[in-house]
């Protein structure tokens, strides 16, 4: 009997961990020849989630937790749970049941039919508003536009991958990393199967992504899988030194064909700022890639984790 596991992020989430498991289990109950794995990521919460899950693995045996020993973001936990994952395939959600658990018996079948990525494609969230919605497809416009791989808009990292994937994901090394633009580099065109799904209202707590946290993942994901930002430096340069040639001559034609001098300061003022600015964005953005150089080339582990399951528990100290 082949095996699937279920990868659960969760931080801060005590409100959620109970009725999700209640849904998991009506859906679960539904698939047959399938043995299930649930696997929960507690990314070092604050709240009463880890204790919340620890009852659940003394009740029943398919459910274990890796236990990260602090907040190491959601990409890393997906990476945990991934690493630990036992089953032929693996699904990822996240514990805030904005991935709703009925999908589940869908993605199943869909990889027993063949397909070995099953995405899932969010066509509404009813608890976003409208500018939300609006900042999100403005960063997949400009991510798909600067960016060489491709990432497909409203494709959340409610997914299944088949064990043949998933073991060519652990191969990667990155330290600052983004799943669903990974999955999208090795994604095969043929095998993929997406299903749509509208995210409910959050059953309990709050988004754990702030404005500033989404800015900072949508830079993140632009330099982790382009360069065309360098290449856009160099365009701006050339761009600022055209302007101000043409500025000169223009400064020189005025003075000596129109014999109408333009004062002097102002001219200075435009051109050194102008240029300045310049400068500025291209130290900010090859200073975006040197960081990045910085963080990789430490080679750090990504995580430092427990793995709790039913009588018994393991250090582990995973790179």
């Amino acid at each position: 009997m082949k095996t699937v596991s279920i990868v659960i992020s969760a931080y801060n989430e005590e409100g959620n961990i109970e009725k999700l498991y209640e849904e998991l289990e009506k859906e679960l109950s539904k698939v047959s020849n399938v043995a299930f794995e649930i696997l929960f990521v507690n990314d070092g919460s604050k709240d009463q989630t880890f204790q919340k899950i620890e009852k659940l693995i003394e009740k029943d045996s398919r459910v274990k937790m890796v236990n990260l020993k602090r907040n190491f973001g959601h990409e890393i936990a997906m990476t945990a749970g991934m690493d630990y994952a036992k089953g032929d395939a693996v699904i990822f959600m996240d514990a805030d049941l904005q991935h709703p658990p009925v999908y589940i018996p869908e993605m199943v079948k869909s990889w027993q039919e063949g397909y070995e990525i099953v995405l899932t494609k969010r066509v509404d969230n009813v608890a976003t508003s409208w500018f939300y919605k609006l900042c999100a497809k403005t960063f997949y416009w400009l991510l798909n536009l600067l960016s060489e791989t491709k990432i497909p808009e409203s494709m959340p990292d409610f997914r299944l991958i088949d064990r043949r994937y998933v073991d060519f994901l652990k191969g990667f090394n990155e330290q600052d990393r983004l799943f669903r633009g990974l999955l999208s580099w090795i994604m095969p065109n043929d095998k993929v199967k997406v299903i749509d799904f509208v995210a409910p209202v959050r059953f309990s707590g709050t988004t754990k992504y702030s404005f500033i946290k989404s800015l900072q993942l949508a830079i993140s994901s632009i330099t982790q899988f382009s360069v065309r930002p360098l290449r856009l430096a160099t365009y701006l340069g050339f761009a600022g030194a055209a302007c101000s040639v043409l500025l000169g001559l223009y400064v020189i034609f005025e003075h000596f064909i129109q014999h109408n001098p333009t004062p002097g300061y102002a001219t200075i003022v435009s051109v050194v700022g102008f240029v300045g600015a310049l400068q500025l964005i291209t130290l900010g953005i090859v200073g975006e890639y040197i960081g990045k150089i910085h963080m990789e080339v430490k080679k750090r582990p990504l995580y430092l984790a427990d793995l709790i399951e039913q009588n018994q528990k393991d250090d582990h100290f995973e790179k």
